[in-house]
């Protein structure tokens, strides 16, 4: 719909052109704009593909906050949070803002929606964007409006996207490159600026919801969710990269709530987004076939390599990136919450899920934690990178991320930690540790990984109680319960202790290891006694 600036409120951002800027745009427009100006293409199931140019990714070192009185005494400033000075957000500013009022005849892109599945704590988001593949990525990923909830709706939180604009002055100003990602809290608004890369906005809007939140006492968290058919047995799941997070909490059995980032309040848990945003590097209708069935009309492709004449995808082709991606509306699922016609939230999770490949072989398949523990281990966000997966990589290599999502943390760790500890013990939630990766041997061994069906069984043992009747015994090292013995699966894999051959290596290993936890967690400067015991133990 055309509409004006005044009627927007955008003359309160500085944007004063009113020619051509179109607000909520029905896909079908988006799309069409997106083929008139050749932004990308269609493929042959009727999906979008573009391409975001040089970066294919987020750019964190690009990433920057204003350092201004009303949250630099929140923020938690470092490598994630790095300061930048008002003055240069303001000359930036301006470049983004003349950019648009003072652009060609092309068209101006603004999506009015909300971050938050919970009426309660959502938060009213507008996106402004120069490419209309930029406002479909917006409609994909964000909670849509009904055409009702536009009317008097004022953003909470603005993100103005001019990825043409460049920092020319960013040797001047000490910063990284010409790349820009600034958030001013105090004002509400972010500025994008050198990277067309569509995740910018998505992870921009989480960054904001983790500091949000959290100072409402609402855990903002970096994972995937979901329920048994009856809607109830919530279950939350977290994990990085290479670790299942996806592949384990989409299950036909299970309907999913979300599968990236969500809030847990005093009334339950609740999916942020309104899309999926998943990796498609090779994708397999197989084994995954919900995320290939969601390729149609209406989700957006990006950075894949086709067939110019067929226009079939050839997923396995990483030369562009390894982090090909595609968008579409969560509705796109059919076994999720919200494709059943319902809100995206649920109750409070019965079960928490920390995943982790372990590459060194050393922490047991399944595991329960304390809440201790599990303060330990989430502030750790344990995994391993295996030998093999990058240049230069030829033993397991030990990798941390706070929370399981540092990057996107604007509190200090232990904020996130405290609240977690708060809410499993108030509600009583049990917390498992599950190590989809190596038991026996390290990866550099040659042995193979757990199987998938082993982890299933084991997920499915805990969502349904039953591992609760297992005898338990003490981790050596990380002091974790571990059962012994569970149905139909061989006990020998349950112990780490039993599973190595050669148990001289394993207790090496195994210190090995417990070096590199206590030597990642001495960074975050946790006085907490309670926390630092529930750490692994090197005798």
């Amino acid at each position: 719909m055309l509409t004006t600036v005044e009627k927007l409120g955008l003359d309160k951002i500085g944007l004063t052109d009113v020619d051509k800027i179109f607000r909520n745009l029905p896909v079908e427009s988006l799309i069409k704009d997106i083929l008139l100006h050749k932004e990308g293409k269609m493929e042959m199931n009727g999906a979008i593909m573009v391409d975001t140019g040089r970066y294919t990714g987020r750019s964190p070192k690009d990433k920057y906050f204003v350092d201004e009185k009303s949250s630099n005494g929140n923020l938690w400033w470092g490598p994630v949070n790095v300061k930048v000075d008002e003055n240069i957000f303001d000359e930036l500013y301006d470049q983004v803002v003349n950019y648009y009022n003072h652009a060609d005849d092309s068209n101006k892109y603004i999506f009015d929606g909300f971050a938050g599945a919970d009426p309660k704590y959502r938060l009213n988001v507008r996106i402004v964007a120069k490419k209309a593949w930029q406002a479909h990525f917006a409609h994909n990923m964000f909670i849509r409006p009904e055409q009702d909830e536009l009317i008097g709706f004022e953003p909470d939180f603005t993100i103005i996207n001019a990825s043409d604009v460049k920092n020319q002055k960013f040797e001047e100003y000490g910063m990284n490159s010409k790349t820009f990602i600034i958030f001013h809290m105090a004002k509400r608004i972010a500025i994008i600026g050198g990277t067309e890369y569509g995740g910018e906005m998505k992870k921009g809007i989480f960054s904001v919801l983790n500091y949000l939140l959290p100072l409402q006492g609402v855990l903002s968290m970096h994972c995937s969710a979901n329920v048994d058919k009856n809607g109830e047995n919530p279950a939350i799941f977290f994990g990085l990269s290479g670790t299942g997070k996806t592949t384990l909490s989409t299950d036909p059995e299970r309907p999913l709530i979300g599968d990236d980032e969500h809030g847990w309040s005093d009334d339950g848990i609740f999916n942020f987004e309104g899309g999926c945003y998943a990796k498609v590097i090779d994708l397999n209708p197989e084994y995954e076939p919900d995320i290939y069935n969601a390729i149609r009309h209406g989700a957006l492709l990006e950075n894949v390599v086709f067939d110019e004449r067929t226009r079939v995808i050839d997923f396995s082709d990483g030369s562009k990136t390894e982090n090909t991606r595609v968008s579409y509306p969560l509705n796109y699922i059919d076994n999720s919450v919200f494709g059943q016609g319902k809100p995206a939230m649920s109750g409070h999770p019965k079960k928490i899920i920390f995943l982790t490949c372990d590459a060194y072989g050393i922490l047991p398949p399944v595991s329960k934690l304390t809440p201790e523990q599990a303060m330990y281990h989430f502030i750790s966000g344990y995994t391993a990178k295996v030998a093999g997966t990058e240049r230069g990589i030829t033993e397991p290599v030990a990798t941390f991320s706070p929370c399981f999502g540092g990057p996107f943390l604007t509190l200090h760790p232990l904020k996130y930690a405290e609240l977690l500890h708060k809410k499993m013990n108030k509600y009583n939630v049990p917390c498992y540790l599950v190590n989809t990766g190596w038991v026996g041997a390290s990866a550099s061994s040659g042995a193979k990984r757990i199987s998938l069906p082993i982890t299933r069984q084991i997920i499915h043992k805990v969502l349904d109680g039953s591992i609760e009747s297992a005898e338990c015994v003490q981790d050596h090292y990380f002091g974790v319960q571990v059962p012994n013995q569970l149905e139909n699966i061989r006990e020998e894999i349950l112990l780490p202790t039993n599973a190595w051959k050669n148990v001289d290596e394993y207790h090496k290993t195994a210190r090995q290891l417990a070096e590199k936890f206590q030597k990642n967690f001495k960074q975050y400067n946790i006085d907490d006694p309670a926390i630092h015991t529930a750490g692994p133990v090197i005798n």
